[in-house]
């Protein structure tokens, strides 16, 4: 059964054009080809980037925060309560009017008081400002060093100016070569830690949509490699790291309150954003890859499934651009005081803080040392 499903897994009509096959992408003549078996590596390498994530974040980041100032606020805790906090981690973080009634029965407390608690729960759970300084830092210093490390491998490839080359003489005649081989090593260990450590990263309001750029992103890179694809992948990853090193700058500066230099930095991500995701993306490689195979071979199964996945790239750009353009929007018209993608929630008033509040021993009890809710 396993050799049946391998067998239909990797039959050529389903990754290769009409007339071609595995052989025909073995090595010889001084070519070499790109092979499955180079892609476990990357699981190797993404450990060694998550180790490398942490050190850099410890040994690096966190005295470049504390030398530029950043540091955690100190805030109230939600005081200890069974009966709350079950509720808390079993049903919802936001509990309806209707439980809140409920539960304000069984705490023998007032509405405002269980409202009060799970704000200052929720803002408990909420990563600190120096937290998100490390995530940040950690992120820029790798889009940068692969941004530079793709321009290096790509800038004297005339693939790089002129996308017809991206099919000249495929497959067959597209030897790998060396910096292709580990610009794609590297980018796809990365985003394997990415997916590996989603579950301790910051979770942000698109917590979802980059779930799915991080599984289209490997899909998509994984097939490109497979298939011979490696001229065009290495294009689609040099234009996302060329937007992405311009968001973490902006967010380092946000942390850092050089709100100016956090401002124009953040102009200049929009705008490359835009350029790079919603023109260069769509109307050079999307073509490049929807027009110019069909010119050399018939319409295939990778043809279709390699053209859906870049379009499940585009349809993320397209979120993330209206998220960008209500950010610009408030920068433009009014404060930009936060990043839409982020978890933020607005930190309740002290005037919020009533008498009968104070007074009750269930809600008033408990340690008001805590993290900051500080968004970005």
């Amino acid at each position: 059964m396993l050799q049946m499903i391998s067998d239909w897994f990797w039959w050529d009509r389903i990754w290769l054009p009409v007339n071609l096959t595995w052989s025909d992408l073995e090595d010889k003549e001084g070519r070499v080809y790109a092979k499955v078996s180079d892609l476990y590596v990357t699981i190797l390498y993404s450990m060694v980037f998550l180790i490398m994530r942490y050190l850099f974040e410890r040994l690096v980041a966190t005295p470049i925060a504390a030398y530029i100032g950043i540091k955690d606020k100190v805030q109230q805790r939600a005081a200890h309560n069974p009966i709350l906090e079950r509720y808390f981690h079993s049903h919802s973080r936001n509990p309806a009017q209707s439980d809140i009634d409920g539960l304000s029965k069984k705490c023998c407390c007032t509405r405002r008081q269980v409202e009060r608690w799970f704000r200052k729960r929720r803002n408990q759970d909420k990563p600190g400002l120096q937290r998100r300084f490390r995530e940040a830092c950690w992120r820029f210093v790798f889009y940068l060093s692969a941004f530079i490390g793709g321009l290096i491998a790509l800038y004297d490839k005339p693939w790089f100016y002129d996308t017809r080359e991206v099919w000249s003489g495929f497959p067959k005649q597209q030897s790998m070569l060396g910096s292709q081989y580990w610009y794609y090593v590297v980018e796809m260990s990365f985003y394997w830690s990415l997916v590996f450590s989603v579950a301790f990263d910051i979770k942000r309001k698109d917590f979802k949509e980059q779930i799915i750029h991080h599984i289209a992103t490997l899909t998509l890179l994984g097939f490109s490699w497979c298939a011979n694809y490696i001229r065009i992948g290495t294009l689609v990853m040099i234009i996302h790291d060329a937007s992405d090193v311009l968001l973490e700058s902006a967010k380092l500066f946000n942390y850092a309150k050089w709100e100016n230099t956090c401002n124009v930095i953040f102009v200049a991500f929009a705008i490359v954003f835009i350029v790079t995701r919603l023109i260069i993306f769509p109307f050079w490689l999307i073509h490049c890859t929807w027009v110019y195979p069909v010119l050399s071979y018939p319409p295939f199964f990778g043809y279709y499934f390699f053209n859906v996945m870049l379009v499940v790239l585009l349809l993320l750009h397209i979120f993330w651009a209206y998220l960008i353009l209500r950010m610009l929007k408030k920068f433009l018209f009014g404060n930009l005081t936060g990043d839409e993608r982020s978890d933020n929630e607005e930190e309740e008033a002290e005037s919020d803080t009533t008498e009968e509040d104070e007074g009750h021993p269930k809600i008033r009890n408990g340690s008001r040392a805590g993290e900051a809710d500080t968004g970005h």
